[in-house]
């Protein structure tokens, strides 16, 4: 007799389970063994990224199998708001969904579409061909399968932030994320992620994730950037990438040892 499964908690339910903000760190390798390192941590979320990083169907599935059982929850972020791609992570076991470039209530909108069956939504039926629903060992899992999720999407450009209050008022929509390196981009000030324009917008849409009552998150390498919207009620953050901490590292190791012959 087969095994009866369940899945694992949303992310969803570990913001609504503490009463601080949620650290977490970007996972951009493509490695399994990264992602499951990063996961160990003590972080409590990791993003495993396939909009700027190496990462196809299969090697997000091996990272999702790798950091299975670990303290942190992942999160995977598509390369697109695209339906068939949104479906295809959904039927791979993905849980939690950060969906980019996401700028009117209509496209979030149509990104929630796109995560429920119908007739709520238009995903489509394939439960039983798929490790979302551990192949029908999870009981109910049709009725029930939004319940299994959570779904965020980004703000990152300054159309997104003049549409901000009805973005995070969006239904199906669980909390939205702020990208200040693009937002800055749209803004005209590429590279000026710490620009008092771009911070100004970044609070602007804290403070609107904060009226609707959605969790806002934002990311933010720099310390002080970082301290500043936490304390301006910022529900979850990105303080870092494995691929960052990897590089800056090994540059320190370089410049440690490696001196230059007089």
């Amino acid at each position: 007799m087969p095994l009866r499964l369940s899945l694992d908690p949303t992310f969803r339910q570990a913001l609504a389970a503490t009463d601080r903000p949620l650290v977490g760190i970007w996972v951009c390798s493509g490695s399994p063994l990264v992602a499951e390192i990063c996961a160990g941590s003590g972080v409590d979320w990791v993003l495993v990224d396939a909009e700027h990083s190496p990462n196809g169907l299969e090697s997000i599935l091996a990272q999702l199998q790798a950091v299975h059982g670990l303290p942190a929850t992942p999160i995977v972020r598509p390369p697109v708001a695209d339906a068939v791609t949104i479906k295809q992570y959904l039927d791979l076991g993905v849980q939690n969904l950060l969906v980019p470039m996401v700028d009117t209530p209509e496209q979030a909108a149509e990104v929630a579409r796109a995560t429920s069956y119908p007739p709520e939504g238009i995903r489509g039926v394939g439960s039983a061909l798929a490790r979302a629903s551990r192949w029908n060992r999870v009981d109910g899992y049709l009725a029930t399968a939004r319940d299994t999720l959570s779904v965020y999407v980004q703000i990152e450009s300054a159309t997104a932030v003049a549409n901000v209050d009805a973005i995070a008022r969006t239904p199906g929509i669980d909390g939205i994320f702020v990208g200040p390196s693009d937002l800055a981009a749209s803004m005209g000030m590429l590279g000026q992620q710490d620009h008092p324009d771009v911070v100004d917008s970044v609070l602007r849409c804290i403070a609107a994730g904060r009226r609707a009552h959605t969790p806002v998150g934002v990311n933010a390498f720099a310390p002080t950037l970082a301290r500043r919207y936490l304390a301006a009620g910022a529900d979850f953050i990105l303080v870092g990438a494995d691929v960052q901490l990897l590089a800056r590292g090994s540059e320190k190791l370089a410049a440690d040892y490696i001196k230059e012959m007089p």
